[in-house]
């Protein structure tokens, strides 16, 4: 019997477009002999809609047309089942439109990635692939991120948080603060978001103060952080729970400078295969994604650097206790030849088949792993006791001034 995967894309999120690219890579490799795919796109106001034509990268190049023939429908749960249902209710007819056995979330950003969806599906009671709430949150927030990572004793640059409230009361103060803990240049992220939406490097004041606040208007709270000098990015892939971990080979970006923006990632037009080596192209993957970044797989690092990095990786992604696949980014100054963990990505573009591809595990292959970590922490969680039988609520009032604590 198949396994009915319900890939869920889109959201509310500034990584909507990507996250439809990456869902229809996902789709294209799935094994079609193993599961049966439920396309279930999220959309910008949170609707969900099903349709087997969600699925075909080609549907995208109309958005409301497709959403014509799709079924909105609501996710619920029915006599313990993850079901979808159709919305509005019908007045004949069955008003379920199918069961899923799995959820394969394939989405970035805010509101999707960062605990929000997983919550739902722990709702739900299905087994879901990826990071749990706790871990994807984590990995959402870069200070949070970050400060787990001090806590596991990975190196990391030094960095200052700055809330909207803060800078806006006291723009000068804040600038200053920054100024004497990081020096120049900064790098100004927004907290929660990832594709690099936001982020810009400041040489001087006025430029910190403007990218300050270009980085508001995306997060109310912004992460300034010391800039790497000789600066190489290096990313590597981990497959795993807590229990065991596997990486992949190091990519390095090629794109860009002082970091990659979205435009070095998702529109530099490279398709997949300029300057880089070990990657598949993207005809049988339904759109270019992160397959559009040039990169050289493997990284061109000696093999003791190599390694440092893949194990700075497995670090980071167990100080988070990810779970199913990640990406770690790196910073590595070539002149000391220090590397740095950046962050992590808990649902990288793409879903960085292209790392696994090169490390000799194909598409599929990384997909039907992903399903197996997600059904192996189902039946984890389903072996723990959750609830304790007893009438507690037989005996309780409202009297006294303490109430039912007493």
């Amino acid at each position: 019997m198949k396994i009915r995967a319900g890939v869920f894309f889109g959201g509310r999120s500034v990584e909507h477009e990507v996250s439809v690219i990456s869902a229809m890579q996902a789709i294209a490799a799935l094994n079609r002999s193993r599961y049966e795919i439920v396309p279930v796109y999220i959309t910008k106001d949170n609707r969900f809609f099903t349709g087997e034509h969600l699925g075909k990268m080609e549907t995208w190049r109309d958005i409301p047309a497709a959403l014509k023939l799709a079924q909105q429908v609501v996710p619920a749960r029915i006599d313990g089942r993850a079901v979808l249902l159709r919305w509005p209710q019908p007045h004949f007819g069955s008003r379920e439109v199918c069961t899923l056995d799995v959820a394969v979330p394939v989405v970035h950003g805010t509101g999707v990635e960062d605990g929000a969806l997983q919550g739902l599906f722990e709702y739900l009671g299905v087994p879901y692939t990826g990071c749990d709430v706790a871990s994807s949150a984590a990995g959402m927030d870069k200070w949070t991120m970050k400060s787990l990572f001090c806590a596991a004793g990975l190196p990391v640059a030094e960095g200052v948080r700055l809330t909207a409230g803060q800078f806006y009361a006291e723009p000068a103060g804040q600038l200053d603060r920054i100024e004497r803990a990081l020096g120049w240049p900064v790098i100004v992220k927004p907290v929660n978001l990832g594709s690099s939406v936001g982020i810009g490097k400041a040489r001087d004041r006025a430029g910190l103060e403007e990218k300050i606040r270009d980085a508001l208007q995306y997060a109310p709270v912004v992460l300034c952080e010391k800039a790497i000098p000789h600066l190489r990015e290096i990313n590597c892939a981990v497959l795993g729970d807590r229990d065991e971990t596997r990486v992949s080979v190091c990519e390095e970006p090629l794109n860009a400078t002082d970091f990659l923006t979205y435009a070095d990632k998702y529109q530099s037009g490279g398709g997949g295969k300029q300057g880089t080596k070990g990657t598949a192209g993207g005809g049988k993957t339904g759109g270019a994604g992160m397959q559009s970044l040039s990169r050289r797989v493997p990284a061109d690092l000696p093999p003791e650097l190599a390694a440092q990095a893949q194990e700075l990786a497995r670090s980071a992604f167990l100080a988070i206790d990810a779970a199913g696949m990640s990406r770690v980014d790196l910073l590595l100054d070539d002149e000391t030849k220090t590397l740095y963990v950046n962050e992590i990505n808990t649902i990288p573009g793409s879903l960085a088949f292209y790392l696994w591809e090169a490390s000799g595990l194909g598409f599929s292959d990384l997909l039907d792993e992903m399903v197996s970590l997600a059904l192996k922490r189902s039946r984890e969680q389903g072996a723990l006791t959750h609830s304790f039988d007893v009438n507690l609520l037989a005996g309780a009032t409202l009297g006294g001034k303490t109430g039912s604590k007493g």
